[in-house]
């Protein structure tokens, strides 16, 4: 942490860290680190504190609007680029945008990517906008409810989406810094529909997308069985459930015929 904190603050590289430790910080360095340090005692991650988390070997922008990237996160995006890297003028949604974080990444290693990112909320696009612009992609953005999406007059070759997912029950084992400061609105479901956004999602991927395009999902664990059947149900093809690094089933991926 304080690694980071100097690196924010100073711009210092963990040599800097290693040569420069025992320098005595000035007086406003030092207030800086005091009000940082105070709020992170109040559980605030430093990511909103400072407004940068890192994503994907790229630094985002964000706010308690959208919530901040994931490690998971990025396993989606590998997964879905090490399917598609050989392609090129692929056409891209990602539903639920939040910070673009998965839209930029892909725009970023898919050779020239048209990507759409949709997301309900005018705060979250706005920095999904900013990072989009400071990260050099040219990404179209929508404000839509992804639960009452039309078949999109366009087909995708690729329909991406970390919806909320976590279930009201989940909250008790749940840490303060996300409880206490990540949108709430981008976490959720009631316990009694945990597939709210998921269902819709997949209705309007099997409408929308070309044949042989793919569905992607980041997911909880806990329903990865229902979900699966689901799609199925639905006519995808060859649903795959997919581990992350942690052994949980955390990606469905699934073939649109």
């Amino acid at each position: 942490m304080t690694r980071l904190i100097f690196e924010r603050l100073k711009g210092f590289t963990p040599a800097d860290l290693v040569l420069k430790g025992a320098q005595e910080a000035g007086d406003f360095i030092e207030g800086k680190v005091g009000k940082i340090v105070s709020r992170l005692l109040n559980n605030e991650p430093i990511q909103y504190i400072f407004g940068i988390a890192d994503f994907y070997g790229m630094e985002f922008k964000v706010t308690p609007y959208v919530l901040i990237p994931r490690p998971e996160t990025a396993e989606l995006v590998d997964i879905i680029v090490r399917d598609w890297r050989d392609r090129a003028d692929l056409r891209v949604a990602d539903l639920c945008t939040g910070s673009g974080c998965i839209a930029v990444a892909l725009a970023r290693n898919l050779p020239y990517a048209s990507v759409t990112a949709i997301d309900i909320s005018e705060a979250a696009l706005a920095v999904a906008r900013e990072n989009s612009v400071a990260l050099k992609t040219n990404i179209r953005f929508v404000r839509e409810d992804v639960l009452t999406l039309s078949p999109s007059h366009e087909s995708f070759d690729i329909i991406v989406s970390n919806p909320p997912y976590i279930t009201e029950k989940e909250k008790a084992a749940m840490e303060p810094n996300v409880l206490d400061y990540e949108p709430a609105l981008a976490l959720f479901v009631p316990d009694n529909d945990p597939l709210k956004f998921y269902k819709p999602i997949s209705r309007f991927a099997a409408e929308s997308l070309s044949s042989g395009g793919m569905l992607y999902f980041e997911i909880n664990p806990d329903y990865a069985r229902e979900l699966s059947e689901y799609l199925s149900d639905l006519g995808f093809e060859d649903v795959e459930v997919i581990k992350d690094t942690s052994a949980k089933n955390r990606f469905i991926k699934a073939v649109h015929e």
